[in-house]
């Protein structure tokens, strides 16, 4: 009864395709021709045309409701501002709003609640950087007594990637060639690329302010965006 159900199974294992040996994979390379990989960079340097600032509003009192009820009128005001410079809608966004208790101590007695503090924060975005200062005057005399920014990035980030590909590209043919001549060979053709992750750089710095500012002079400076490409090469 045993041999009737191994047999069976021994046919059936036997009429698989044999699995392809890793070194077939390569089989495709002509005889003498040489398999070669590059690691290439490219960049592309932008101004910065996006302007993000976190404005926020802290307002303290001795109750919830009377913590909410200013921090609201003060936040409409500061975006009623915001619309009055031209600020769009969509390019308003509501972060986060909050309410905590505050607290004293005195002495071994237990924490008594001695007031409420309240928050709102907005994203704001503009598509001018040059109305930076500007833009941070108004939010500070509104009553944004909290700012974060601004975050500094570049709009169509699509075509500044595409040209950081091409420059990798044609680096890593560039490298190619260089093997090829120290070897007496040609580049052939390519036989695969990959692409890693994009990297823009420089980080964009944060600042804080908490009193009324001056027209803040913004430096947008330059942003690279670098693309790093993987390329398979033949050579004969």
């Amino acid at each position: 009864m045993k041999l009737r159900l191994i047999a069976p199974l021994l046919l059936a294992c036997s009429a698989l395709p044999a699995a392809p040996a890793a070194a077939q994979a390569e089989a495709a390379l002509p005889a003498g021709a040489t398999r070669l990989q590059v690691v290439a960079t490219g960049e592309a340097l932008r101004v910065p045309d996006i302007a993000t600032i976190g404005a926020g509003v802290v307002t303290t009192a001795p109750t919830a409701a009377a913590a909410l009820d200013q921090n609201s009128r003060q936040m409409a005001s500061v975006l009623a501002a915001l619309k009055r410079a031209g600020i769009a809608d969509r390019d308003i966004q509501t972060s986060s709003v909050g309410l905590f208790p505050e607290y004293r101590q005195e002495g071994s007695e237990p924490p008594r609640i001695t007031g409420y503090r309240a928050t709102n924060e907005v994203s704001v975005r503009f598509r001018d950087v040059a109305a930076t200062g500007r833009i941070l005057d108004v939010l500070v005399a509104q009553g944004a007594n909290q700012i974060n920014g601004p975050n500094l990035s570049i709009d169509n980030k699509d075509a500044a990637m595409d040209e950081a590909r091409t420059k990798a590209l044609a680096a890593a043919r560039a490298r190619a060639e260089l093997y090829a001549r120290a070897l007496g060979k040609r580049v052939a053709r390519v036989l695969e690329i990959s692409e890693g992750g994009d990297i823009s750089y420089p980080r964009p710095v944060m600042a804080r302010v908490a009193a009324q500012t001056n027209s803040l002079p913004i430096a947008p400076g330059e942003q690279g965006l670098t693309a790093t490409l993987t390329v398979v090469f033949e050579l004969d």
